[in-house]
């Protein structure tokens, strides 16, 4: 029987296993992280800064493959056919084959860097396999560790510059883990009937239910808006810093959206009928964190401006 998948279909199959946004996304991160800690410790040379964006770039691949590979039925019970593994496009020997490859690619390119970074790596490659395995069926560490996983590129992008991690960072990972957590929180309830039917998953949906989920994200949310315009007139390198506040603005506007949104929803009972809000707002909630991402890394820029 002849193959109805042709090599380019195979290639865009890979790209969506390992999620190849979400790894540009990590490298935006690294590289903010770097700018905003440049003054710490110095500019590292080329060859490790090249290194630093190997890392993220590999481990989100192999996070995603990985993870793919073990929900492979999950995803086929929510009819996620945009999945490759359900379409077809990957098979599973080659997801757990690239999740692998990925994992030992992105931990060796930390090792010139420095320990820390090293050791970062090794922790949380370790840690996507663990999740994908067990802990996302743990009540709410599942979700805690996505949310982390969010906030280690800029913990790591630190490291490779200044070895510590600075007030600045430390701002900007508590905004990303509470938007992390909404989202996750809002995937929960998105995909409950699968998960709950396939991997028999007792997560936070099943006990609280979808309503006292969506209100538990939209605080969370609440929460990291209202820390993203606390810094802007009380932390350097965002005060005062038009370059930051604006594409800010506009992400935390697009969250409040998605978060209102699924309150809303969910409290009049469309949680059947909300399928493709459920499509837009995990874009636009994407959307929305990548321009954050971009404020991070035009802030430094915006700082010497001022």
């Amino acid at each position: 029987m002849k193959n109805r998948f042709s090599f380019n279909d195979r290639v865009m199959g890979l790209l969506k296993l390992t999620r190849i946004e979400h790894s540009i996304m990590l490298v935006l991160a690294v590289i903010a992280a770097e700018l905003e800690t440049v003054g710490l410790g110095g500019l590292p040379q080329f060859g490790i800064i090249a290194l630093s964006i190997i890392t993220p770039i590999f481990l989100s691949m192999a996070s995603f493959a990985i993870n793919d590979y073990f929900d492979v039925e999950t995803d086929r019970a929510n009819r996620r056919f945009d999945r490759p593994l359900v379409s077809g496009a990957v098979s599973k020997k080659a997801a757990l084959y690239t999740a692998g490859a990925s994992f030992i690619i992105g931990v060796a390119a930390s090792f010139p860097i420095n320990f820390y970074a090293f050791m970062l790596a090794i922790m949380f490659g370790v840690m996507a396999f663990l999740y994908s395995y067990r802990l996302k069926d743990t009540l709410l560490l599942g979700n805690v560790y996505i949310a982390l996983s969010m906030v280690v590129a800029f913990i790591y992008g630190d490291l490779v510059v200044s070895g510590y991690i600075a007030q600045s960072i430390i701002i900007i990972s508590i905004i990303i883990f509470l938007s992390g957590l909404a989202r996750e929180i809002h995937g929960m309830i998105r995909d409950y009937d699968g998960d709950a039917k396939v991997r028999r998953m007792r997560g936070l949906v099943h006990y609280i239910g979808a309503p006292k989920s969506a209100t538990i994200a939209l605080v969370l949310y609440a929460e990291a808006v209202a820390i993203s315009i606390f810094a802007f007139f009380f932390y350097e390198p965002f005060l005062y810093n038009a370059l930051y506040m604006i594409p800010i603005l506009i992400a935390d506007a697009a969250l409040m959206y998605v978060a209102i949104g699924y309150f809303k929803r969910i409290e009049a009972g469309a949680l059947k009928r909300s399928s493709q809000f459920f499509i837009s707002a995990r874009n636009i909630s994407l959307g929305a964190m990548a321009l954050a991402l971009v404020a991070y890394l035009i802030a430094p820029l915006g700082a010497l401006l001022h």
